[in-house]
């Protein structure tokens, strides 16, 4: 009976090749955006899941608030894992990293250095927490003598050679002679260490060594003995507060208690993460690497099954439009002793055999697309068809999907009575519109629904773009390592300044983009009590920074070459200036410290103030910053006009190579920068309009099916009105109209909940767009537009027949 039932559906199938045609590219289409999620969302979800014992590695976070700042850092202070190790039963080990950023590397016999982007220091028993083996070296020894490293294998084959490597020399920044002790191999791209090619040893750098608990600087992570559990680790892991950080603070601000700590409002909670969370659900300041989100992978979730769901509801809305034609099939099949069970099995053999050939046809989609799929998500995903789990799952989900894309018009089918459906009458006849229709408006309302979290997402993203920043970051290119000038630093930014089309150029420690910072407590001279605390950023500027960069004063001067005590002056913005309890007037000329308890503690004198600019993301409120002067040389600025951008480029080179031939000039644009923080969104919002497309591409599909249908069934009511002197004006209304009724219900049931949840994207950002009218407005004409063009083709065709013809039905 099986392979009869296969015949049978295979005749079925060719006997109606277009609706054919129209299910299965619907299925396929719908089956290729769900693997292609699917594949994404497990690779999301797999993060950091390969590391030995990682379910029982966490990482402690602070959760703090102090001078008016509150930060939720992934970092804590230097003394943390000692700490761990030695008063936590719970604890099995503990290890420290401290990200340095990038650096600048050369081998001892080789004046030209090569930049590696991602660096970091790691304590030596850094191989055993996250269960790592050495290419070569010995692991137990590699990182534990100062100015040692190890290199990942990509690092080491462009610098010595995998197997060369151990035992060379490299000089770091020009200044700090290094050992290679090891080569390790690359770190997975599901990896929070997948960025990072050089460690060095944490038993080299003096900070490590210290016991200060104010500054959280590293990365703490601890494996927990097998037998402990995280929540019982959770209240003991507060008491470091008491017992260490507040001791520590004592030293420097003799009043403050833990009890009038947290009376003041002030608070520093110590949490741990699972490793296999932070990838997710972290929402940390800082991180090793970029994060993705929790939200993005519901989003993605919902985006699947509204895809399966919306073929599946075409192949529903299908077949059962197609009964009427099926109908006498049935009767016969009845009449010559057909049960109810064997028609049921005959129609759901066909919805499987579809469904298989979808899977084919999605396959090969998925492959197509794949290379663009990475491209629009970020990542290197691939399908996995040499793992049997990837096959079995993908054949299970395919037969549940066929299944419940086939119920409906099996046991639908299987109940029409014969006596009815041979004499051509009854309601069954003609398959079950209700249903139908209902369908119909699920399938528009998710397409709605897509369309408004597509307007939306780039909507902010285009208020991102535009939005006055409070500072210029058109046409500025940054130098980037400029501290590999050496001494020539101040004599490249002359004569890059000289040239025509640059307007000024600025020495600093940090830009108004996002990047790894540090805060600094200030108080105003004669206060000394927690609550008078500002903490505020402090960055390293000279005399041109706020020129380069067009930041406005708000009040007072900038610093000037002509005043030799402004090497104690500082610049502070408009919210320092609110944390500091003063107006714009009354802070200048006011003096702040941030070394208090220190009797030979440096004051600076407040002589301008900004206006607020974006220093941090839009998600965040503008914090207090301080500008002092200093000889940071992280980067150069150079404000360049309009035009001619190759030619000073040129130009900038020549000056670069004249001065320091053996240093690699690297540059960007700070726009670049600044658009390279919202890649989440960016990708998002790309990923919205695709499967948007998609879902109105399936939908559209089965509208297009069922117009073609209802033109057909109603073939000889058009002959009559024809006949009778209507246009074809009216009969493509007439025709029309009754699908734009179902998507004008989709439209009203989906703005609302469209509005609502992407209220609640937006929540996340402190700067925001107000989601207008307009945009719903749009997404619900668009849809009736689509509607409309999707429809009219087969109304008028229909309506253009010959009566003549149209009345020679059967």
């Amino acid at each position: 009976m099986f392979k009869n039932h296969i015949k049978v559906a295979w005749r079925s199938l060719r006997r109606q090749p277009f609706f054919t045609f129209l299910n299965i590219f619907g299925l396929a289409t719908g089956m290729a955006g769900v693997l292609l999620i699917s594949l994404y969302i497990y690779n999301e979800l797999s993060h950091d899941k390969m590391f030995a014992d990682a379910d029982r590695i966490h990482r402690i976070n602070a959760d703090i608030k102090f001078g008016g700042d509150e930060t939720i850092s992934g970092e804590t202070a230097a003394p943390m894992a000692a700490v761990l190790e030695n008063d936590f039963s719970q604890v099995e080990i503990a290890t420290r990293i401290r990200n340095l950023g990038s650096v600048l590397i050369r081998k001892s016999t080789t004046n030209n250095n090569i930049k590696e982007i991602n660096t970091a220091y790691a304590d030596a028993n850094f191989f055993d927490m996250f269960g790592l083996d050495l290419l070569v070296g010995d692991p137990k020894t590699a990182l534990k003598e100062p100015n040692t490293l190890i290199l990942t294998k990509t690092a080491a084959e462009k610098h010595f050679g995998v197997n060369n490597a151990v035992g060379q020399e490299l000089l770091l920044d020009n200044t700090n002679n290094y050992v290679v002790t090891g080569v390790i191999d690359d770190f997975p791209k599901n990896s929070l260490l997948r960025e990072h090619s050089v460690f060095m040893a944490m038993s080299g750098y003096e900070d490590a060594q210290e016991s200060e608990w104010g500054s959280h600087n590293y990365f703490t992570f601890i494996k927990l003995i097998p037998s402990a559990s995280v929540e019982d680790f959770q209240a003991p892991l507060q008491e470091i507060v008491g017992d260490y950080l507040i001791p520590w603070v004592q030293q420097i601000y003799p009043g403050i208690t833990e009890k009038n700590f947290i009376a003041s409002g002030n608070y520093v909670n110590y949490y741990s993460i699972p490793l296999t969370d932070i990838h997710l659900y972290s929402d940390a300041q800082f991180e090793l690497s970029a994060n993705g989100s929790i939200q993005n992978i519901y989003i993605l979730s919902f985006i699947g099954l509204f895809l399966i769901l919306l073929a599946s509801v075409n192949f529903m809305n299908l077949s059962t439009a197609q009964s009427l034609k099926r109908a006498k099939e049935v009767g016969i099949r009845k009449t010559l002793g057909s049960n109810k069970a064997g028609l049921v099995k005959q129609f759901l053999t066909e919805s499987s055999l579809l469904s298989f050939i979808s899977l084919l046809v999605a396959i090969g989609i998925a492959v197509v697309v794949m290379p663009f799929f990475n491209d629009l998500a970020g990542t290197e995903i691939s399908l996995p068809f040499l793992n049997p789990v990837f096959w079995l799952i993908v054949l299970f989900a395919t037969i549940l999907l066929s299944l419940f894309s086939g119920w409906y018009p099996a046991f639908f089918m299987s109940r029409f009575i014969p006596v009815k459906v041979l004499k051509g009458i009854g309601k069954s006849s003609v398959g079950g519109g209700n249903i139908r229709n209902s369908l119909v408006i699920f399938q528009f309302a998710i397409s709605v629904f897509l369309i408004v979290g597509t307007l939306v997402v780039f909507n902010q993203l285009e208020y991102i773009q535009n939005k006055e920043l409070g500072f210029s970051k058109d046409q500025v290119l940054i130098v980037q390592d400029f501290y590999g000038a050496g001494t020539k630093g101040e004599t490249i930014k002359q004569e890059v300044k000289k040239i025509a089309q640059v307007k000024n150029t600025s020495i600093s420690s940090f830009l108004p983009t996002p990047s790894s910072r540090s805060d600094y407590t200030y108080f105003r001279e004669g206060f000394t009590n927690q609550e008078d605390a500002v903490n505020m950023q402090r960055w390293l500027v000279d005399y041109d920074y706020l020129e380069t960069l067009d930041i406005t004063l708000k009040a007072g001067r900038n610093f000037s070459q002509e005043r030799m005590t402004d090497s104690t002056a500082i610049i502070i913005n408009e919210t320092a200036v609110s944390l500091l309890g003063v107006s714009t007037e009354e802070a200048l000329g006011l003096r702040v410290s941030s070394d208090l308890g220190d009797e030979n503690g440096e004051y600076f004198t407040i002589i301008g103030v900004v206006d607020n600019f974006h220093f941090e993301t839009l998600r965040d409120d503008i914090g207090a910053l301080g500008l002092r002067l200093g000889t940071s040389t992280g980067n150069m600025a150079v404000k360049i006009s309009g035009g001619a951008f190759s030619s000073t480029l040129t130009a900038i080179e020549e000056v670069w190579n004249k001065n320091i031939p053996e240093q690699p000039l690297i540059y960007n644009f700070m726009e670049e920068s600044f658009n390279d923080t919202y890649q989440a969104e960016q990708r998002l919002g790309r990923i919205f309009m695709v499967f948007t497309i998609l879902s109105l591409f399936i939908a559209c599909l089965g509208l297009f099916g069922l117009a073609a249908f209802n033109a057909e069934k109603r073939t000889k009511e058009i002959g009559v009105r024809k006949v009778l002197g209507a246009s074809v004006g009216q009969i493509s209304y007439r025709l029309t109209l009754d699908f734009l009724k179902l998507v004008g219900i989709s439209i009203l049931i989906s703005l609302p909940i469209g509005w609502y949840a992407m209220e609640q994207w937006l929540q996340d950002f402190s700067y925001r767009i107000e989601i207008n009218w307009w945009m719903l407005a749009f997404a619900g004409l668009l849809t009736i537009t689509i509607a409309i063009l999707t429809v009219g083709y087969q109304s008028i065709k229909a309506a253009i027949a010959s009566p003549v013809k149209s009345l020679q039905v059967e």
